[in-house]
């Protein structure tokens, strides 16, 4: 099967590309880490204006989705430049109020959502355990297969990556009863858009590691020219593009029974993608890439974070073959 996007998407594509590279992302994600989420902010304001949030809320709502497949380039772009934040989480809630109707809640928080104006942080215990960046959300939910809450968040859990705070939350009395079929969708798309982000992230982590192969010199010559390098490069292409079709096959199959199982492959394929690329990285780029000045190290460590995050590899390929 062949996935190739329409004029359309790829114009979206190139628009959010171009919007972040110019947006110093990596001086965000240093900020957001240290607790200055101003930069962040407006980094999250400008791909509203965008319409990237717009895109995983029903239009009855203020909304133009969900489009799964232009939120799935979204996420992609997102995780490319590795804009912080809880967006996937945001997104995920969006799908998961959009379930509920007319409920109050959703007439509440999905125009703002779409608006840009809502950072929402979600937990679905087990898989999805912590609020990311919980401490600064305008909104912080919780759900199960039987109830929807407000929660608040405190404390906190280390991250491997700086600019991901993991809180534990204290949920509040059920807003919403019987909400399996909200919390499974809204798990399914969160992990959509997680391993969108990985894909993204793998490819950031590749370009850079080209470039630098191409010009940092070892007796006489660029170490590109090696075929060590070489071929370690290449298994990082091989593998990324073995996860774009997945995830794009997942995005196709929204809101069919194969989605959950579609998403599980594309999950799986795309943390052994990512992880891949970020191993690579620092092999090629020596100490030089962990290092903190260094802005490729933002990206592997939001790799390893994201590795488990939305639910382990071995979970996501026991979802596949259960599903067979």
């Amino acid at each position: 099967m062949k996935f190739v996007l329409d004029a359309e998407q790829r114009l979206f594509t190139d628009t959010l590309h171009a919007l972040l590279t110019g947006a110093d992302t990596a001086r965000a994600v240093r900020a957001w880490a240290a607790g200055d989420t101003k930069p962040g902010r407006a980094l999250w304001s400008a791909l509203a204006d965008a319409g990237v949030f717009a895109l995983a809320v029903p239009e009855a709502h203020g909304g133009a989705g969900p489009l799964p497949v232009e939120l799935v380039c979204a996420a992609e772009q997102l995780g490319r430049h590795a804009v912080p934040g809880p967006f996937v989480e945001t997104l995920a809630a969006a799908e998961l109020l959009g379930r509920l109707g007319d409920d109050p809640l959703a007439a509440t928080w999905l125009p703002r959502i779409a608006a840009g104006e809502a950072l929402v942080s979600l937990t679905l215990p087990p898989a999805v355990p912590y609020a990311l960046d919980g401490d600064v959300a305008d909104l912080v939910l919780t759900a199960d297969a039987e109830t929807v809450r407000e929660a608040t968040a405190h404390g906190g859990t280390a991250s491997l990556d700086p600019s991901r705070r993991l809180l534990p939350v204290v949920p509040g009395e059920p807003l919403v009863t019987g909400a399996a079929a909200a919390s499974a969708a809204a798990y399914d798309l969160g992990a959509l858009l997680c391993a969108a982000q990985q894909l993204g992230l793998g490819r950031a982590l590749l370009d850079v590691s080209v470039e630098y192969a191409r010009t940092r010199q070892q007796f006489g010559h660029p170490i590109g020219e090696y075929q060590a390098v070489k071929h370690h490069l290449a298994d990082v292409l091989v593998e990324l593009e073995y996860a774009r079709p997945l995830l794009f096959g997942a995005a196709l199959a929204y809101r069919t029974p194969e989605f959950s199982r579609d998403v599980s492959a594309a999950k799986a394929a795309a943390s052994a993608a990512s992880y891949l690329a970020a191993r690579v990285a620092l092999q090629v780029h020596g100490a030089i890439g962990y290092t903190d000045e260094y802005d490729p190290s933002l990206w592997i460590r939001k790799v390893r974070a994201l590795y488990s995050a939305w639910g382990s590899p071995a979970s996501h390929r026991a979802r596949v073959v259960d599903a067979l």
